[in-house]
């Protein structure tokens, strides 16, 4: 399979998950909008941070996900069937088990600290308990759904992947409107209403991999030899996934104890506008992925290398595009979009977009790492770096600090991050660090600020008003692709676009 073939698959499976991000985001954003008003500010907290107990479990499941995902793809791009099939039943046995810990684990721990440690409002714990256990059994759905995704992915059937997320945000608009209707609880039916959701589109993933790959037909295995290489890369992936773990929900929980849940209810919106805004970089890598892991599987490390680049750099400047004016207007935004806007919503959500740049500049350098299969190194560095965000935000509620530290100490970890990953992964992916500084690193920097300057003025020189939003989304937009251009593409890249519009816009472009 040639580099131009793979990369054709890349452009359409990219434009294919872009489709699919647009109706997605669309609709996230109005169910957001629409669930904080039924549910109010209290209860929108509640959910949010009660959720979050469940998926601090994640710790369990996250690397094993990786785990399979690695080896699935990895085996394709060797053609080696046979341990294709072996992986996804190992895989399915595996998450059968973990499936069984978590919800011991939850029931055992997660009902007793919800119960006593939280802040909930007493009149709220009733259906705080209905959250926590539609919760777990969604969390176990889905993690039972994994191999099954994992197969999707590795296949490269983005359409499919695409379908079926379109389905499931459907589902959540049917969802909003059945809690404007519904007599009951509207927290308890809210939770309930998930979890049929997610049990649905799971039936869906598990029938089409039924029809459609022959290794999705499981069968026991026993291979421990296997069970033991796979959960050896994934125990140490879990440093990293404890890690994450303990910054997003942990630090939620932390939120809670020291603040009580308006905040949480502050933090949620902030997660749904980067999740919104990630979702465009995480598509494309979705697509990007698993030629990574393949190029590494066939030897083709300069390819390789080139995707590491690409993803970067361009997973950068797609993150720029909504930074710049989200950034710069970003109380008028969640005014014109929640009406309710959370104490510290607004500063918290520009935090967490710029840790989010930061992270996004070092995303595509996961999936070589992972191929390589040799991640312990790498996973204690940047595990212990990461892990360090939960005592230290502990420490500074402790002493009487503004929220907003939580969010300024995550920043300063994950922008410290970029360069410490640089220099681990040197040399297990045989990657040039001045090259990756001067593709990527240089070129990013250069581009944001020639993106900032004309909105930047336009917010200087205009008081606050829905006339400057459109001016600065706009402009923004504009400056953005203009510097991307001029000062983030490499001649090649130039020659390429100038080829496009040329072709595209041929009456344009006569002289």
């Amino acid at each position: 399979m040639t580099a131009t073939h793979d990369t054709k698959r890349i452009a359409k499976n990219t434009f294919i998950m872009y489709i699919r991000m647009f109706v997605m985001m669309l609709v996230s954003l109005y169910t957001s909008r629409v669930i904080l008003n039924v549910l109010g500010v209290e209860d929108y907290g509640t959910y949010n941070v009660v959720g979050g107990v469940v998926s601090m479990f994640t710790l369990l499941t996250a690397s094993m996900s990786a785990s399979i995902s690695r080896y699935l793809t990895f085996s394709l791009g060797k053609g080696d069937y046979e341990t294709l099939r072996r992986v996804f039943s190992v895989s399915v046995e595996v998450q059968i088990a973990m499936a069984v810990v978590i919800v011991l684990a939850v029931e055992a721990v997660g009902v007793w600290f919800l119960n006593t440690q939280m802040k909930i409002p007493p009149e709220r714990m009733v259906a705080a308990n209905w959250v926590m256990q539609c919760s777990l059994i969604s969390f176990v759905v889905g993690l039972l759904m994994v191999p099954y995704n994992a197969s999707i992915i590795s296949h490269e059937r983005m359409n499919i992947y695409a379908y079926i997320s379109i389905w499931d945000a459907v589902m959540k608009l049917v969802i909003v409107y059945a809690l404007y209707v519904s007599p009951f609880d509207k927290l308890k039916s809210y939770a309930v209403l998930l979890l049929i959701v997610s049990t649905l589109t799971t039936v869906i993933y598990w029938v089409y991999c039924l029809r459609n790959f022959e290794e999705c037909r499981f069968q026991i295995v026993k291979d421990k030899r296997l069970v033991k290489e796979m959960a050896s890369f994934a125990g140490w992936g879990m440093l990293g996934d404890g890690a994450w773990m303990l910054n997003t929900q942990g630090v939620n929980i932390l939120m809670n104890i020291f603040f009580g849940v308006v905040l949480n209810a502050a933090r949620g919106v902030a997660t749904t506008v980067d999740n919104v805004v990630q979702s465009f970089v995480r598509n494309f890598m979705v697509a990007l992925n698993p030629q990574i892991t393949k190029s590494y599987a066939s030897g083709d490390y300069e390819y390789m290398h080139r995707l590491i680049f690409m993803g970067s750099k361009y997973s950068y400047f797609l993150m720029l595009f909504f930074f710049v004016p989200i950034s710069l207007e970003t109380r008028t935004i969640l005014t014109l979009w929640l009406k309710i806007v959370p104490d510290y919503a607004v500063v918290f959500t520009q935090l967490t977009l710029m840790s989010t740049m930061c992270l996004t500049l070092g995303n595509s350098m996961v999936p070589a790492v992972q191929a390589t299969g040799k991640i312990r190194n790498y996973t204690l560095v940047m595990g212990l770096m990461a892990l360090s965000n939960f005592p230290l935000t502990w420490i500074a509620f402790a002493i009487g600090a503004s929220p907003v530290w939580a969010y300024v100490i995550y920043l300063l970890i994950f922008f410290s991050m970029v360069f410490v990953r640089l220099f681990i992964v040197k040399n297990m992916i045989h990657l040039s660090i001045r090259a990756f500084v001067t593709n990527v690193l240089l070129k990013a920097a250069w581009v944001t600020v020639l993106a900032f300057i004309a909105p930047v003025a336009i917010c200087f020189l205009q008081p606050d008003s829905f006339l400057r939003l459109v001016e600065v989304c706009g402009v923004s937009v504009v400056c953005s692709l203009v510097a991307i251009y001029l000062a983030g593409m490499n001649e090649f890249e130039r020659i390429y676009v100038k080829g496009i519009v040329v072709k595209k816009l041929p009456g344009l472009t006569k002289s």
